[in-house]
């Protein structure tokens, strides 16, 4: 997801300079994937992901020939109370196991204005692949990090899955099917 999300960025911010395809990787620091659902109508509750790993492949002369890969360990998952952590990662879940992956691959971007972009891309989870869009607006492109002195950027992006997509519906309608999601990365390129 963040791979494709900064392939949007750099898309939008491309000045028609005519460059190599330059490649960035993922702060895993500084890089988050929130997601919510509505509780049985009494609340919304969130998780995360974050300190996972991506690459961007950014094409100035061709934005839509850009790509974005990323992986998350599943159970890198974070929900802030152990017991649904250990519930999401049973079998009326995902039924998780040490070393399986969350991916997303970028298919297709779409530059929808100065500092927007509709990013598409397969999605695996739970032994499921299925095309996902993010909308996705660019945060801020330097030149030059304040700390490092690289070429970086940063993104959000939001989209909307359903839950039964992934297999992973147990409790639907009364726990959500929607899950909101909420993508906020930053990238550069190595010193």
């Amino acid at each position: 997801m963040k791979k494709t999300l900064i392939a949007a960025a750099l898309a939008v911010t491309a000045t028609g300079a005519l460059a190599a395809p330059q490649e960035y990787s993922l702060d895993p620091g500084h890089s988050q994937v929130v997601f919510s659902y509505n509780h049985l109508g009494f609340s919304t509750t969130h998780g995360m992901f974050s300190g996972f790993e991506g690459e961007i492949v950014f094409d100035a002369e061709d934005p839509a020939s850009s790509s974005v890969t990323v992986s998350m360990p599943l159970m890198s998952m974070m929900t802030g109370w152990e017991k649904r952590f250990e519930h999401f990662m049973s079998e009326d879940f995902f039924g998780a196991a040490e070393g399986d992956m969350i991916t997303f691959t970028s298919t297709g971007i779409e530059v929808t204005g100065d500092n927007t972009a509709k990013i598409t891309g397969d999605l695996s989870m739970n032994g499921v692949t299925k095309s996902v869009t993010l909308d996705t607006s660019l945060n801020q492109a330097l030149e030059a990090h304040p700390m490092s002195g690289t070429p970086w950027i940063g993104l959000d992006a939001t989209t909307t899955l359903l839950r039964s997509d992934f297999g992973v519906d147990k409790f639907a309608p009364y726990v959500s099917d929607e899950i909101d999601v909420k993508i906020s990365i930053e990238a550069g390129q190595d010193e």
